[in-house]
């Protein structure tokens, strides 16, 4: 086996200095170890920028302590940089994902230093990026210091996330657990009804996209008696496994990766990093080829099941943001959403509950002030509440805000009703 030269955190954090731009590995890859031992070297940094999508685990991004020295731009607002994303302390840069990689390496965004969580390197020295690839392949090209978290608790995944040892300036053992997501623990009557109406509209031999969270875990649980799926999607999760291995997801049809299932990164249980484990069916590539909308179209009758904080009566969806404030980021919505719409038979689909936790409609006359659209009116198609289906593709502004009405939460049509009325025929 190959027998490379392992140092401590703190030692291998040195080759950071001030004014350095640091991108930070993602989701359940997210580098805790070396991330902490250069958190611990705050009181001597300053004007360091960090860079990254969604993280995982204690990334304490929040502590006042490293708030002096780090600042957090995040390429993906997630639960870990929320707080300080929309605070001075850090900022938000809006991009669909599968450009990221061209940030780095076009010299808009280029790192100083990666931080990545590997797997062993086996016996040629090669490791690999594991549960994520998307945009962690690019920032290690790029990157002037690649420093490796070595965890043999990383799965070891095919595609595009082998990395040779002599591409690490410094490499650090740590055995730890991988941050766990279980989105079925998340499920209730409203996600279980939406999870039935987004399954009722996918066909036979559709090849699917699924985004982030509890929708789409329901979608994949009324898929058991569906027949030659494919899987080409930015992320994949437990829920795909009964289906692969019951052979519903066999990828027999699609034109590209015939026979395997394709994703840029993961985020599950334990029983999912198994899964992926030296799984050839498996390929995890990178972001700017999985999330392309020139490959994901040739696919086909791709179906792309993505969600949204609100939705307008005219069809703009807002799905980063809650007015000025910051929750999540555009990500591939827009990549899968108008690669779906290119594809033969495709479907793209904004799936999303009727109203709020809090009993706040989601479809609006309106997005509130300062909110992003993601998906723009001309792009959006398929609308999904646990009130019903409508296709919103070519219709005129007055018949979506009708179509949108019908599957509103009925506690809130009046108002809606109204609403449209006032917009649509005031006397001029």
């Amino acid at each position: 086996m190959y027998n490379p030269n392992y140092i401590t955190a703190a030692e291998a954090v040195k080759c950071v200095k001030s004014g350095n731009r640091v991108f930070v590995h993602g989701s359940a890859a997210t580098p805790l170890h070396l991330l902490q031992a250069l958190q611990h070297r705050h009181g001597e940094l300053h004007d360091v920028e960090l860079v990254s999508i969604t993280t995982l685990g204690n990334v304490d991004f929040d502590n006042p302590l490293y708030r002096k020295s780090f600042f957090v731009n995040s390429l993906f607002v997630s639960e870990a940089t929320r707080s300080v994303a929309n605070s001075n302390d850090g900022d938000y840069v809006p991009i669909f994902l599968s450009q990221i990689p061209q940030l780095f390496k076009t010299n808009i965004l280029p790192p100083d230093v990666a931080l990545v969580q590997v797997s062993p390197p086996d016996e040629h020295g090669y490791c690999s990026l594991g549960t994520s690839v998307d945009i962690a392949r690019a920032a290690v090209d790029v990157a002037k210091y690649v420093i490796a978290q070595v965890n043999p608790q990383m799965p070891r995944t095919h595609g595009d996330g082998f990395i040779h040892m002599s591409k690490f300036h410094a490499a650090v053992w740590q055995i730890a657990t991988l941050p766990e997501l279980n989105y079925s623990l998340q499920a209730n009557e409203v996600m279980t009804k939406i999870g039935r109406n987004v399954a009722s509209l996918i066909e036979d031999g559709a090849t699917l996209q699924l985004g982030i969270g509890c929708i789409p875990d329901q979608v994949l649980k009324n898929l058991t008696n569906h027949k030659n799926l494919g899987l080409h999607t930015e992320m994949l999760s437990d829920g795909v496994i009964p289906l692969i291995e019951s052979g519903v997801i066999n990828n027999s049809l699609k034109k590209l990766n015939i026979g395997r299932s394709t994703t840029a990164f993961m985020a599950g249980t334990r029983k999912l990093y198994d899964f992926v484990h030296d799984n050839p069916a498996i390929r995890v590539m990178d972001i700017s080829y999985v999330n392309d909308t020139s490959v994901i179209r040739q696919n086909p009758k791709v179906t792309a099941i993505n969600s949204a904080i609100e939705i307008d009566l005219t069809g703009q969806v807002c799905a980063d943001s809650i007015g000025t404030y910051q929750y999540s980021g555009i990500g591939g919505q827009m990549d899968f959403m108008r690669g779906a719409s290119l594809s033969e038979g495709g479907k793209p689909i904004i799936a999303l509950p009727s109203v709020t936790n809090k009993g706040i409609s989601r479809i609006v006359p309106f997005l509130k002030e300062g909110a992003g659209v993601v998906t723009t009116r001309g792009h959006v198609h398929w609308v999904i509440t646990e009130y019903g289906i409508t296709n919103l593709f070519g219709k005129s502004l007055k018949q979506r805000g009708k179509a949108l009405i019908e599957i509103a939460h009925p506690d809130h049509r009046e108002q809606l009703e109204k609403a449209f009325f006032e917009r649509f025929h005031k006397t001029n």
